[in-house]
Order: structure tokens, then sequence, then C-alpha cells
């Protein structure tokens, strides 16, 4: 039925209490996918050379800005896949405006990996970006890093843990300066510098840190909630005054997702000036995972009101289903936004009011995202659902001498609710919950494979 009234002068929009943020040119800002790259990190997680390849060219039609898809130094998979990428866009398979990024460590070798991995199909350096990695929090610099550093000074490891914590922050700002210097020394014109950890690190050495990157060559800076821990309030400490000491130059708020916050605090980001956003389709990654890209996205459209300039939102649904498939993850039916089940609805009291007017309980149009509208029946069924399936064959009914009435529908109506209790199973459902875990489990390999792994490979050694 159409409404009499406008939508949002019978249901107040969350927009309303929101509109005084203040948030970039929409047209500025970035989505920025590390679905083949940082997301691959999620346990179990793997993508073929040609998976990736398909991938890109589904988030390229999406309307992502960067794509992060390989780690060269480490993978011979990751070479290969970077070089598809980069031969893809060439061809004009996967849009010419999209930036293809490289991660590295803060070494030169790690650089290399990535020139010699692009010249060897035909492409420049400056056909893709890099990310250089460092770090921000103390934590990270003295017991993570603090024998490299070490080293790289020339200084013995034995010395390890009493020198201080700002002996570690000045030899970080030489290893990431030093980087970012020879990354532009080898043509990279696009030199991101990221920084994990950022969330827990003291926010003045931070801008000291990216004045330094900056006055290097670097041309995007990376803010890492590696950990998960920001909360709105810690976003709000931090970005402003990064964000500031930039200037012209970018960031990225690369959050992951460990406490169910991750595309708040990345909209909150955003607002203070953030121009990329970090995401994940599916928001698969480590532990907890990264922002997932479909909240992030929508939470910013429809709760904020920001809209982002040729993004296909339509093919959100389609885009979780790919992954799923090439991951082996699957998403929780009730999952935010493009979960198989968010648009699927059984209760009577709801069905009878969706029947009336979508609005009443679904705030978000299924075809927004590329979704689907069904009614499920169950105990919880109601006779408005029924009539109206009902009513969408009618002409089928007809030809089997059935017309629609009350008495109908409350027969159906009986014994769908009769069906559903006796198919009630007493002890759950075990066979589906082991089938779901066995096969989760089984697409990486277990503790006790290495160990058999490793029995192996000494009897092979022993044997030849």
């Amino acid at each position: 039925m159409d409404l009499k009234e406008p939508i949002d002068k019978l249901a107040i929009p969350p927009t309303r209490f929101t509109q005084q943020l203040k948030f970039p040119d929409p047209a500025r800002i970035r989505i920025y996918d590390d679905t083949l790259r940082d997301g691959e990190q999620m346990p179990g997680v793997a993508f073929s050379p040609g998976q990736k390849l398909e991938l890109a060219k589904l988030l390229s039609e999406v309307g992502v800005h960067v794509i992060d898809p390989a780690f060269p130094a480490v993978s011979e998979s990751d070479r290969h896949a970077l070089q598809l990428i980069v031969q893809a866009q060439q061809r004009g398979e996967i849009r010419k405006d999209i930036e293809v990024l490289a991660m590295c460590r803060s070494l030169k070798e790690d650089i290399d990996a990535v020139v010699d991995t692009v010249k060897a199909v035909g492409a420049r350096p400056d056909d893709v970006s890099v990310l250089v990695l460092s770090t921000l929090s103390d934590l990270h610099l003295k017991y993570k890093l603090g024998k490299t550093l070490l080293r790289r000074a020339g200084q013995p490891e034995s010395q390890w843990l009493d020198r201080p914590v700002d002996y570690y922050r000045e030899q970080n700002l030489d290893l990431i300066t030093s980087a970012i210097r020879y990354a532009r020394e080898c043509g990279f014109s696009r030199v991101e510098f990221a920084a994990e950890d950022a969330s827990r690190s003291d926010v003045t050495y931070g801008e000291v840190w990216a004045r330094a990157c900056v006055k290097a060559g670097g041309t995007r800076m990376c803010f890492s909630d590696t950990c998960g821990v920001f909360t709105p309030e810690a976003v709000d400490h931090y970005i402003p005054r990064l964000v500031k000491v930039l200037g012209d130059v970018p960031m990225t708020a690369h959050f992951h997702n460990d406490f169910g916050l991750g595309a708040i605090n990345t909209v909150r980001a955003i607002s203070h000036g953030a121009l990329y956003a970090g995401v994940t389709v599916n928001g698969i990654g480590e532990r907890a995972g990264n922002t997932p890209l479909h909240e992030f996205v929508m939470v910013l459209k429809m709760l904020y009101g920001v809209t982002i300039p040729g993004f296909r939102y339509d093919l959100l649904t389609e885009l979780r289903r790919k992954i799923e498939l090439y991951s082996g993850i699957l998403m929780q039916p009730h999952e935010p936004i493009v979960g198989e089940g968010v648009f699927k609805h059984e209760s009577g009291i709801h069905t009878a009011a969706i029947a009336i007017h979508p609005a009443i309980y679904q705030f978000i149009p299924e075809e927004t995202v590329g979704g689907e509208h069904r009614f499920i029946f169950g105990k919880h069924s109601g006779a408005a659902a029924v009539e109206t399936v009902l009513a969408k064959h009618t002409a089928t009914l007809r030809e089997h001498g059935v017309e629609i009435g009350p008495d109908l529908v409350k027969l159906v109506l009986d014994h769908v609710k009769a069906l559903r209790e006796d198919a009630l199973p007493e002890k759950g459902y075990p066979e589906a919950i082991d089938g779901h875990y066995r096969h989760y489990y089984a697409l990486g390999l277990s503790e006790e494979r290495i160990v058999e792994l490793a029995l192996e490979a000494h009897a092979a050694r022993k044997a030849s």
C-alpha cells in the first residue's frame, strides 16, 4: 500500500540525530578493500591467484577505490595474483582508476620483491602502490621489533631488555623513513606508511612519526587499530590530531572488529577527516575480523546520510555470497544487512504489518543491497502471511478449483504450525552443527597434522 504521508513524517529518520556531524565531500571518501590480503589472514582462508583475480574484478564492479591483494615478499602465490590483477587492469578488465596496492615490511628486499614482480609482466613500479609497515605502540616497538632494530643498528641483542623505549622509538623512525625514501627511489609515487597498533600508542609520538614519514616522501598514512580496541571516544582522541599533522596527506582508517565496533569507529574516523575506509568483504580477517564493508557503507548511507558516488550497494549480497564460496566461511543468517535471513519474516505480528508496508518493521529495503524478501512459515506465523502468499498464486489455485478465503487460510495456518511442531527434534540439530564445524576446522591444517608432517619429513630425509 502507498503511504498517504511522507515516511520521514511518520517515523523519525536516524539522520535527524547525526546530521550535525561534518563529513568530507562523499566524492572524496575512498573504500580501501583489504579482503584479498589482510582478510586472507583469517585462519583457514586462502584464495588462489585466479580467485583473487575474479574477486578483484567483482570489487571493481562494486566500486571500491583501493585493492590490497598481495604481500609479494612472502608468497609466490601472492606474486602471481598481483601480476594477474595488474595485467587485467592494463587490459581494462579492472577499472583504471582503482589503486592496486602491495604490502611490504620496512625492508629493502620486500620493496624489491614488488618491483621484480610487476616488472616481470611488463608493468612499472608506479603502476601499483606500496604499503610499508611499521608500528607506533611501545609494546610492539620494544618487544616485537626490539631485536630487529638492535641488529639493524649494529648493536648486540643482549641489550634488548635494558634499552629504554625512547631508543626503540628513534630506531623505528629511521627504519620507516629509510624504507619510504627507498620506495620512492625505486619509482613508486604512492607510498603508504602503516602504523600497527596505533590505537594503543602515544599520540605525541604518532605526530612526530607522521611528520617524519611525510617528509621522507610518504603519501598516505594507515592508522591501524590492530587489536580492535578502539572506542568512538578514542577515535576522537587520535584521529583529529593526526589528520591535522598530515595536512594534505590522507589517512586510512584500518580498524579491526574484536568488539563489534569496527564500522561505527570507521564512520567516526571519516567524520574527523580520514578519507580512506579500510574494510573487508564479510568482515573476514584475523581473530574477529576487520571492519565489514557492508556495515560501513550502509551505516554511513542510511544512518548518517552519506552516499558514496558510484558505489554499487545493490551488489553487496552477491559479493557476500562470492566470498563465502571462495573462503569457505559462511556468515550467520542474521548478519546485519546481507545475512541470508535478514529479509525473511516469520512472526505473525511482523508479517501482518509488513504486508501493509515493509517500512513498519524493515528499515533497509532489500533491493538496496540485492537481498530478497520472503516469508518463512513456522510456529509463529500468522494468517496475513499465508493469505499474502496464496494470493500470489491465485491462478494456480483456481486451476484446481480452490478459492482463497478465511477458512482456507486458517486451515493452511493450522497445518503449518502442526508440521513445524512435529518437526522439532528433541536433541536439537547435532548433525548440522557437527558438519559445520567439521568443515570449518578442515579449512586449515591442525596441530596434529603438523606433527605428522614433521615425522614424515624426518623419515623421508633419513631414508634418503
